[in-house]
């Protein structure tokens, strides 16, 4: 595993920030949750930066060991990886091997992260395909560092034309949770797109928002792909009031349209203002620490 990296425009090894300000929508406004009065607990997140491997469950499990065991070394308390991490994103071979969630058998995914987690004593943000039925859905669960299910979303912008059959989009409302960290949110890359799930989510007023990315382009459009991605992270935290985690993977999509269209890393971090706080290896495998004060609990 890579040594972890911190945008050149810090200099501290780890990054302590301390957010003062509250950017809702298209307007600038004092949020109690970040005010001066309230106490700030700092959290130490590990954007977990994985090569994905379409259909190589065994392996990619492995290399998220890795990563978290990377972590752990940190001392982070969260960590974060890609979209739909162990089997691939658009990887039609999904609809045959992706397990239900939360899965019945300890050889499903979920239990396997679950035991990571209580190993790793670390709470995971973890993209993943989910089969229900006769459907499948590209999902990301967040999980407590006892293993506990803590909270699930479904991709809800499914890009249809990538993948035949396509997954299933996400319905029901977008959803926060209390954790120990304070409210945390989840939502999966093409969801920032759409301003209006960016405003369901400012609604909840959550305290962090941990996104799995899958973002991918031409082998010639990298290293300046990354940018857009760093747009799209910071518009995001921006939009919702709240800092952003945003990772994505290495990697190749092999399968579909975009067949040969790489993952190209450059992870990013933003703070509630949409001011970015670290980004990770251009497409290499990478795990950055960034420690962010929160609202702490009560």
């Amino acid at each position: 595993m890579t040594q972890h990296k911190i945008h050149p425009n810090w200099k501290p090894v780890f990054i302590l920030l301390t957010v003062c300000a509250h950017t809702a929508l298209a307007q600038s406004v004092v949020d109690k949750r970040y005010s001066p009065e309230v106490a700030m607990a700092g959290v130490r997140i590990a954007m977990c930066q994985t090569l994905c491997i379409d259909g190589d469950r065994e392996g990619n499990f492995v290399r998220i060991e890795h990563a978290l065991k990377r972590a752990a070394e940190l001392d982070a308390q969260v960590a974060c990886f890609p979209e739909t991490c162990i089997l691939g994103w658009v990887n039609p071979t999904a609809h045959q091997w992706a397990h239900p969630i939360p899965g019945g058998k300890p050889s499903h995914d979920v239990p396997r992260l679950a035991t990571l987690a209580r190993r790793y004593g670390l709470m995971l943000s973890v993209g993943l395909a989910e089969k229900d039925g006769d459907k499948l859905y590209d999902s990301v669960v967040l999980i407590g560092r006892d293993g506990s299910l803590l909270l699930k979303h479904r991709k809800r912008n499914i890009l249809t034309r990538l993948m035949s059959p396509a997954y299933t989009p996400g319905s029901g409302d977008i959803r926060v949770v209390q954790t120990r960290y304070g409210r945390v949110g989840l939502l999966i890359c093409a969801d920032t797109f759409i301003q209006d799930h960016l405003r369901a989510m400012h609604r909840l007023g959550p305290d962090l928002v941990l996104i799995p990315y899958g973002w991918a382009a031409e082998n010639n459009q990298w290293p300046e792909h990354g940018k857009e991605l760093a747009s799209t992270v910071a518009k995001a935290a921006r939009t919702i009031g709240a800092p952003v985690v945003g990772v994505d993977l290495v990697g190749e999509i092999t399968h579909g349209p975009w067949n040969g269209r790489t993952y190209g890393g450059q992870s990013v971090a933003c703070d509630a203002s949409g001011k970015i706080l670290a980004v990770a290896r251009d497409r290499d495998v990478d795990v950055v620490i960034v420690e962010m004060a929160l609202p702490s609990m009560k």
